[in-house]
């Protein structure tokens, strides 16, 4: 009797980006976290609070300011957790900048 092997396949973790709700690989979201001490941005994505997934777009994180980000974090955003995540947003490329960006890669 022989077993075929058969290659097991990784499970990837998908997330959903609270700006356009698409579901993507966890790996390419930024996740916020809300911790007893405030809002943080998780580039690691293993920190301990409740967290919500943003692309690195400035569309995303622009929709996802205006409430879906809040809603997901189930906190209201305080005056300094919306600059820190408006500081970390002007970080992003625009996504116009992205997409020719990616054109001439191609």
């Amino acid at each position: 009797m022989s077993k075929k092997t058969q290659k097991r396949v990784k499970h990837v973790p998908q997330r959903t980006c609270v700006g356009c709700r698409t579901v993507i690989a966890k790996r390419t979201l930024t996740r916020i976290v809300r911790t007893p001490e405030g809002i943080i941005i998780d580039p690691t994505g293993k920190a301990n609070g409740r967290g919500a997934y943003l692309h690195n777009q400035r569309s995303c994180w622009e929709r996802g300011l205006k409430g879906a980000l809040a809603q997901s974090l189930k906190v209201e955003l305080s005056e300094a957790d919306r600059l820190m995540l408006t500081a970390w947003m002007e970080t992003l490329p625009a996504e116009a900048e992205q997409r020719s960006a990616v054109d001439e890669q191609a």
